[in-house]
């Protein structure tokens, strides 16, 4: 320890760079530990949260103290994108360490340990290697079969909200589903009142229900976890925490709901003719579920549709408030890692959109923060572009776990030892064989697999409402963005029988 020291002394000075390259070779030698013993990982996942949290300013109104507290602990990555727009390959991607392109998982269809039979993924590594691996809520895709059962010592389910998500989940027809008497619904009714309702409209739902936080699926989550940090095992634990909001549908209990009255609902920057220049597959990208928004638009229940969204951001943020007290009150406090990420982000009429799916900023960039007690100092933020994918190699140079064979991310220590470290590599977003975009400090280049183009200034450009990819004075930085675009796109694997969670 008196050696990191040094070099967190050495950072004051004015030869930072020096200080960088001291500290990750102190690190990287062995000298470095967060204690005696390897640390502790707390890791909490939430799904469909894009930039509307506080610590972001993503949206004026969004209230988020919990996630902001635990941005003050540690670092915050500011420019951190996911690996897919989509859940399941997604969080694939940041469990196994594998970019979606060359593991060929780009949909929410394909089971990754039945097409990967044995592959390592992230809680089976820690296990592996000696932790106590416990996990619960939605780590993995939440639909049967995709949580391998050999990764956990013990996993706590995921409890729905309700009835009817419950025999959703087990794969019943919507259309043969009756409604529970005094099951909430909002005021669209689409899956009763249209005679084509919309594209998952088992998900297509919100509202506020009279319940405390512990009566939802993610509260008893929360619970559990907090009753495991309590008491925790004497060796060191991989604690995995999959919180499902902000995801549809949008139900929390009401008092999220009262914190963002209707009236004053502050809707986001849309400009109309958004789409008009993009190249054909961003314009087909963007119409993708775009009925679902027409839908909400024509019935006057938008803004509705916003409160909802940000209350049940505000819900998920009280929880993730609960685990960090827990494990404040609890005995390894000191020596446990957080990490916190969501899995993409999600538009609200951006590019007329509604959902994923996109390889735009509302979609890609999600929060994400990493507190390491002994390793990040407190209140820091990068802007450095990072994706989810470093994750796997990050935790395993924390946790001193010997490398696995290839991952794809690279580990973003340096970062957290000095987030203004030199850092050239571009965030990844995959969605669909070929069709990639790259984010940079300053750009956001796309590129689709039939050649068509997006390039944003971010500098005057946050919206991305001006695509710059036509210009010919920008020919060479395209050129120069490309060169980071993977060089294999692997074919789209086709979906297996899903098995029962037994293995």
């Amino acid at each position: 320890m008196r050696q990191y020291r040094i070099a967190q002394h050495l950072i004051s000075i004015s030869h930072r760079w020096l200080a960088s390259v001291l500290a990750i070779a102190i690190f990287t030698s062995g000298s470095l530990c967060l204690s005696a013993e390897q640390p502790n990982v707390l890791m909490i996942v939430v799904d469909d949260m894009n930039d509307w949290v506080g610590c972001l300013g993503g949206h004026p109104q969004a209230q988020t103290p919990n996630i902001d507290r635990l941005a003050e602990r540690g670092l915050l990555f500011t420019n951190a994108h996911v690996p897919a727009p989509v859940c399941n390959p997604c969080r694939v991607s940041v469990l196994t360490g594998r970019a979606p392109g060359s593991a060929g998982i780009y949909a929410n269809d394909v089971v990754w340990h039945e097409a990967f039979p044995g592959i390592t993924s992230l809680p089976s590594h820690f296990k592996s290697n000696g932790y106590h691996v416990v996990g619960g809520g939605k780590v993995y895709h939440h639909m049967p079969g995709f949580n391998r059962r050999s990764d956990w010592h013990d996993y706590f389910d995921q409890v729905f909200d309700s009835h009817y998500q419950d025999q959703l989940a087990r794969g019943l027809n919507v259309k043969n589903f009756q409604w529970p008497d005094g099951f909430p619904l909002n005021r669209i009714e689409a899956v009763r009142i249209f005679s084509k309702p919309p594209q998952n409209a088992n998900e297509f739902d919100w509202g506020s229900l009279d319940i405390a936080d512990h009566g939802m699926g993610d509260g008893r989550l929360v619970e559990w976890a907090r009753q495991f940090l309590a008491a925790p095992p004497q060796q060191p634990f991989f604690l995995a925490a999959g919180i499902y909001r902000p995801h549809l549908p949008f139900y929390a209990p009401r008092k999220y709901f009262d914190m963002y009255p209707l009236d004053q609902i502050v809707p986001p920057a849309v400009k109309k003719d958004d789409c008009d220049d993009l190249p054909s597959s961003g314009k087909a990208m963007a119409a993708t579920r775009r009925g679902d928004l027409e839908l909400v638009i024509r019935e006057g229940k938008y803004r509705e549709m916003l409160q909802a969204y940000l209350a049940n951001i505000s819900f998920a943020d009280a929880l993730i408030g609960e685990l960090l007290d827990a494990l404040d009150a609890s005995p390894v406090a000191e020596n446990t890692i957080v990490v916190l990420w969501s899995d993409h982000g999600w538009h609200l009429g951006e590019k007329q959109h509604l959902h994923k799916f996109t390889l735009w900023e509302r979609s890609t960039r999600v929060p994400f923060i990493i507190a390491a007690p002994g390793v990040t100092q407190s209140n820091t933020r990068t802007k450095r572009p990072v994706g989810l994918i470093d994750l796997f190699p990050t935790l395993n140079a924390l946790c001193k776990l010997p490398s696995v064979d290839g991952l794809e991310g690279q580990s973003l220590v340096p970062l957290l030892l000095n987030p203004a470290v030199d850092w050239d590599r571009p965030a990844l977003t995959t969605h669909g064989q070929g069709n990639h975009a790259l984010r940079t400090e300053r750009w956001r280049y796309i590129r689709y697999a039939d050649g068509g183009e997006e390039l944003y200034d971010h500098s005057t450009d946050r919206h991305e409402w001006h695509n710059l990819a036509a210009k010919p004075e920008y020919a060479t930085l395209k050129a120069e963005l490309a060169r980071a675009l993977p060089q294999t796109d692997a074919v789209a694997l086709r979906s297996k029988k899903r098995s029962k969670e037994t293995e």
